[in-house]
């Protein structure tokens, strides 16, 4: 059996746009279609994700994001 789920994406990072972040708050690389899920870090204080094996804090992701750039349509 197979169930297939649809995510819209809005958001994605910076220098690393295969992985994005849905309309629904979860981040998935799109690569692999995996969710990435949040953890914790020193002590389970700081809550953040790990992204291409560097963490990154939830208070520091606004740095990281951007709004996912509309396509212009070019008929050249």
């Amino acid at each position: 059996m197979q169930i297939s789920i649809n995510y819209i994406a809005k958001w994605q990072v910076k220098n690393n746009p295969k992985y994005k972040w849905t309309t629904c708050k979860k981040l998935v690389n799109t690569n692999t279609g995996k969710e990435i899920i949040k953890t914790t870090f020193g002590n389970g204080k700081e809550p953040g994700y790990y992204i291409d094996g560097t963490f990154i804090k939830c208070k520091d992701l606004k740095d990281f994001i951007e709004l996912i750039p509309k396509k212009e349509y070019c008929p050249f």
